[in-house]
């Protein structure tokens, strides 16, 4: 059977909104939040690195979002922003000894979550799928030509 790009372009997003709200309602339950979780992850990833405007482009948020949720996070004690030594006016944002216990909490739980999303894939499953989302994500943002931008 044949399967159209536009119908299995719309189960995918089907899927992985049902597994987003489903992750949120689960750790909501928990006390916890999903985009708070998301947020703590990326900036602990960038190891001390990450900037407001590129949390905003990654999670497509407006700025002013983004320097909301990030208020949050410095007062409940869970990331410490500085200012960049080659750029005054841009604050690098790190994750706090608060924010690893923080996330150490709710790794179990979302990591429970997405191993019984997939209960049903096989190995052979995961290969494929795997290799099909690398194949769309080069489709969506292909490799910059060698000697581009030089």
């Amino acid at each position: 059977m044949k399967v159209c790009d536009e119908e299995l372009f719309k189960e995918l997003a089907s899927v992985f909104l049902m597994a987003h709200r489903q992750m949120d309602r689960a750790m909501t339950a928990q006390g916890a939040s999903l985009a708070r979780t998301k947020l703590l992850l990326y900036i602990q990833r960038c190891g001390g690195n990450a900037r407001a405007a590129d949390i905003a482009e990654l999670f497509g948020q407006a700025p002013r979002t983004v320097t909301d949720a990030l208020d949050a996070l410095e007062r409940d004690g869970l990331i410490q922003r500085a200012t960049d030594a080659g750029d005054r006016r841009v604050k690098r944002i790190a994750i706090t000894d608060e924010g690893e216990r923080a996330i150490a909490a709710t790794e179990p739980l979302r990591r429970d979550l997405v191993r019984d999303f997939c209960r049903l894939l096989t190995d052979e499953d995961r290969r494929v799928l795997h290799d099909c989302l690398q194949k769309m994500a080069i489709a969506i943002n292909p490799p910059s030509p060698p000697g581009d931008g030089i």
